[in-house]
């Protein structure tokens, strides 16, 4: 049994089909079958469900796919790992959403720079979602971002919980209000919600936020990205529900409220492959750290996972 198989295999098994996974594969439909078939062979277990229309796998099948996916993910891992060991001195990749550059990471890679002179930084704004995907191709080395997702390839670290606020129209009638905002109050108004896509994202967590309090916004507009939405506030089309830090994005014509639940936070999420132990990986955490703590801010980052960014002697 050969890596080719296995990719033959997830690929049918995926494409319900052997002319689409042929296609898919970029190979002749015949090869395609031999291979599967000898894979049957090889391994002395019907793999696939014989005259079944769509394709459907057998238990034996269900099994094999479910493990030969996750050694598919973890070949591609140990390529992307083995390449960046040859250029572990000299290149990181880092991929970042909009919003984290109001926060501290501006900060952290201007000294992660200053400090470690011979590392070249190379940054690449992307949605959480694609960092997953670019982190286990190999093309990020780490990941910032907002979105809780699982996934068994990926070290996922939540540096802090940001409070969230509310960015108004400065001529608004809620932006008179003293006190803090529900989200009770802002359900009458027309929600800008960001980015447009790719979902799941940070808009989704807004709207779940409405959904999980039983209130839905009387009109919901999409904007592609942090600086539309707060644009199109300023312009007065509606209000939108922002990370505290894009109070430093100071906009004429848009003021900032507090919301008065707690609970109204966003995470800032540090991602690394699971396997990745690199130094300079754990020289940007450990700075991370320091700098939470200059600031004040004290990270969120428990003790275990400190441990295993302790520096290589």
């Amino acid at each position: 049994m050969e890596l080719r198989h296995l990719r033959y295999f997830v690929a049918v098994a995926e494409e319900g089909n052997i002319t689409r996974a042929a296609e898919r594969l970029h190979i002749a439909q015949p090869p395609l079958s031999r291979q599967i078939q000898q894979l049957e062979d090889d391994l002395g277990v019907l793999l696939i469900e014989r005259g079944s229309r769509p394709l459907k796998l057998t238990e034996a099948g269900q099994f094999f796919y479910a493990h030969a996916q996750q050694l598919l993910s973890q070949t591609r891992e140990l390529k992307a790992m083995t390449k960046r060991i040859g250029t572990i001195e000299s290149k990181m990749s880092i991929g970042f959403v909009g919003s984290t550059l109001y926060g501290m990471l501006p900060k952290v890679i201007r000294r992660f720079r200053a400090e470690h002179k011979t590392i070249e930084l190379t940054l690449h704004e992307m949605t959480t979602m694609e960092q997953i995907s670019a982190l286990k191709e190999g093309k990020i080395d780490v990941g910032f971002g907002r979105i809780r997702h699982e996934d068994p390839s990926v070290r996922r670290i939540v540096l802090r919980e940001e409070r969230l606020i509310v960015a108004l129209p400065d001529e608004h009638p809620l932006s008179m209000v003293e006190s803090a905002l529900s989200l009770q109050d802002l359900a009458a108004e027309t929600l800008i919600v960001f980015p447009k896509s790719p979902r799941p994202s940070f808009a989704d967590q807004v709207l779940a936020a409405f959904h999980d309090r039983a209130l839905e916004p009387r009109n919901i507009y999409e904007a592609r990205e942090l600086q539309i939405a707060i644009g199109l506030v300023a312009a007065g089309e509606g209000v939108a529900i922002v990370p505290g830090s894009v109070q430093g994005l100071r906009r004429e014509g848009v003021c900032y409220k507090e919301l008065d639940d707690p609970n109204m936070i966003s995470p800032i999420i540090l991602s690394t492959r699971l396997l990745d132990e690199s130094n300079d990986i754990k020289l940007l955490i450990r700075m991370i750290v320091d700098i939470y703590e200059e600031e004040h801010m004290i990270p969120i980052i428990s003790q275990g996972v400190l441990d295993c960014v302790t520096l290589s002697k």
